[in-house]
């Protein structure tokens, strides 16, 4: 019988703001998260991995694909924070990618998402968050990137929220092998926890402060 798949999902914020390191750090970041995952032979077989972008508008540039498949994007940063129209694509994606649970087969595990943004959000997205938050069968870990980012808003969308206000090369290499230890860690015990249970993450690096 062939494994549940665990749907990892990566929104990141491409807006104008992030132009520079902070961009070409989150692409680096992300290529370091695939060879990471690509190293520990049960993540290989469960995990599945998505790529969604969002500036002036949302993008899924990358499927849910499973780890082999997997080929990292590129990033151009450019625009505003459209976090609204992230969260109703990320919706729209589990909605469509993620298999549920049915009387004659279980479904996939409950899918980790991992949201990076560095501003407040430039469109409608409280009604999209609300959804997220309370509606959608999901972990969703938000991190609020720099001094322009608001941790508040982002309650709206997770109990999850951590703060990471240096944005060094460095601090973004940090939180991506987090990251990777997250998605091992979950992988590894998708089999051994209650259906609904929280997810449980490793202890975040010196980079980054939870919000309470």
């Amino acid at each position: 019988m062939s494994l549940r798949r665990l749907p990892v999902y990566v929104l990141a914020d491409c807006s104008g703001s992030m132009t520079g390191a902070p961009i070409e750090s989150v692409k680096s970041g992300i290529r370091e998260l695939h060879n990471e995952l690509m190293g520990d032979p049960q993540t290989i077989e469960s995990a599945y991995l998505s790529v969604i972008t969002f500036n002036t508008e949302a993008e899924q540039l990358v499927p849910l694909t499973e780890l082999p498949m997997f080929s990292p994007p590129d990033l151009v940063a450019s625009g505003t924070t459209s976090l609204g129209a992230a969260l109703k694509l990320l919706i729209n994606c589990i909605k469509n990618e993620v298999n549920e649970t049915t009387e004659e087969q279980k479904g996939d595990w409950k899918p980790l998402v991992f949201l990076l943004t560095d501003g407040a959000p430039t469109d409608d997205w409280e009604s999209a968050a609300d959804i997220v938050k309370r509606n959608v069968s999901c972990n969703v870990i938000c991190v609020a990137c720099g001094e322009g980012a608001e941790p508040e808003v982002l309650k709206r969308v997770s109990e999850t929220v951590m703060v990471m206000r240096d944005m060094t090369p460095d601090s973004f290499k940090q939180f991506f092998k987090w990251v990777s230890a997250s998605i091992k860690q979950t992988s590894a015990k998708a089999g051994t926890v209650e259906e609904d249970a929280g997810v449980e993450l490793p202890p975040v690096p010196p980079v980054i402060t939870i919000h309470p």
